[in-house]
């Protein structure tokens, strides 16, 4: 009788593992769709700070669809590739990569009275882990219109307040090349950049090492269109 019991119950725990595992299969196959449209949204909503525009969950496609007029990929020599979709590349993949090799995407905005700017995203890492964003640029490729930056696990309160809108307004303005025509970003110091500095922004007290990532991030990611924002440049 013993054994039987056993055999029973050993039958029946496996036959409920099986039917859970397919019910949550199921639940996942049917959530699935949506939950890549709410990564989609806030993707947008990311895009759309990064201009300096709010967007709540209804209206971040509605606004997106407005004000993003054209996206695409470029590669490392600012040409443009064809049959790659811009907002599908996966950042934690390309910067992986070679520089040589990296699908760089471009999100190309026009506001009302015509003005354009160009968003290109970011990614790096911070103290715990990966950081990224989006740096909006003036249609001159040189002037920094906004900034959006996040986090995974940065600390509260330190690393983590390159999330703030505080951290991040202190970008607009600033300038990614020197008199000289040559590549300098926008440096995060340690404390004290002068306000009117033209390449410097001041970082995190106390997050040091957030800071020199995002400095650092600025500096890998968006050093690699140079290239194209020279070939705009110079055509404008």
């Amino acid at each position: 009788m013993k054994n039987y019991t056993n055999t029973y119950i050993f039958t029946f725990s496996a036959i409920m593992v099986v039917v859970v595992a397919a019910v949550l299969s199921v639940v996942a196959m049917q959530l699935q769709p949506k939950q890549k449209k709410n990564v989609e949204i806030n993707k947008m909503q990311n895009i759309l700070l990064s201009l300096n525009i709010q967007a709540s969950k209804d209206s971040a496609m509605p606004k997106y669809n407005r004000y993003i007029v054209d996206s695409y990929v470029i590669n490392h020599q600012g040409e443009r590739k064809e049959g790659v979709d811009a907002f599908s590349v996966n950042l934690a993949k390309e910067i992986v990569k070679s520089p040589e090799n990296r699908n760089l995407p471009i999100f190309e905005a026009s506001r009302e009275q015509g003005e354009k700017q160009y968003v290109i995203p970011v990614r790096g890492k911070g103290l715990w882990g990966p950081i990224w964003g989006y740096v909006a640029l003036e249609d001159d490729y040189n002037t920094v219109y906004g900034t959006n930056f996040a986090h995974d696990s940065e600390t509260p309160g330190l690393g983590a307040e390159i999330a703030t809108r505080q951290f991040q307004k202190q970008f607009i303005g600033k300038t990614l090349f020197n008199e000289q025509g040559e590549f300098v970003s926008v440096d995060v110091v340690k404390k004290d950049a002068p306000p009117d500095a033209p390449h410097a922004v001041d970082g995190i007290s106390g997050g040091t090492i957030t800071s020199n990532g995002v400095d650092k991030m600025l500096k890998d990611i968006i050093g690699v269109y140079v290239p194209y924002f020279k070939k705009k440049q110079k055509n404008n």
